[in-house]
């Protein structure tokens, strides 16, 4: 029986009980053994959390704001369609960008700005961020390689949204959950996240019940 009644509840449910650890336990127990996104993607300030729906990003290196004579006419775009998929972020949802070298940053303090307004609920990216000091005021979660202040727009363009992309070995569709705090970010597919987030608070409860009884005296064994 599921505690939650829609996606707000269960944000709230996860941010108060539960963490990347004991879900991540709970989906190696169901063979889904690559959940987890590369170990360099850490959160800007180490209480940031962020959980919400994927609403994946494609990013693509590029040479030069505009690229006259291509095929792509994304290539005469600044930024490609990355306004477009800013400006298309929902409610609890999490833009989670990917495809491009970490070269550059792929989010900053005015995409956090309209990220807010749209009632996002954070950005994971497969690179750096920058407007630190920026983010960290508006205390907006933001996941990603570190700092680096580095300027996409001459040297990369989104050239898709909302479609599955990988980062590492894990694989993101739109609409997957993602759940990221400082030990990592993971991600769990829709399909199962009734039955992972079941079991995550059981666990989850469990073990404190446990770290009860070895605080008293309880032996490891």
């Amino acid at each position: 029986m599921t505690e939650w009644k829609n996606d707000d509840e269960l944000i709230r449910t996860i941010k108060e009980e539960l963490f990347t650890a004991v879900i991540g336990d709970i989906m190696d127990k169901m063979n889904y053994l690559n959940q987890f996104l590369p170990p360099q993607i850490q959160p800007l300030r180490d209480n940031m959390i962020v959980v919400g729906r994927a609403m994946p990003v494609l990013e693509a290196d590029t040479f030069g704001n505009t690229v006259a004579g291509t095929a792509n006419d994304l290539m005469n775009k600044p930024f490609g369609l990355m306004l477009e998929a800013l400006d298309d972020l929902k409610k609890n949802e999490v833009y989670i960008c990917t495809g491009s070298s970490p070269s550059y940053a792929l989010w900053g303090e005015l995409m956090s700005t309209r990220a807010i307004k749209l009632g996002a609920a954070g950005a994971v990216v497969d690179g750096y961020a920058r407007d630190t000091l920026g983010i960290l005021d508006l205390n907006f979660p933001t996941f990603c390689y570190g700092r680096y202040a580095q300027d996409q727009a001459p040297r990369g363009k989104v050239i898709d949204f909302r479609l599955p992309v990988q980062i590492g070995n894990a694989k993101v569709n739109p609409g997957d959950l993602v759940v990221g705090d400082l030990d990592g970010v993971c991600i769990v597919p829709r399909d199962i996240e009734k039955e992972v987030i079941g079991e995550s608070l059981e666990k989850a409860r469990g073990e404190k019940m446990v770290q009860k009884a070895i605080e008293e005296g309880m032996s490891a064994r």
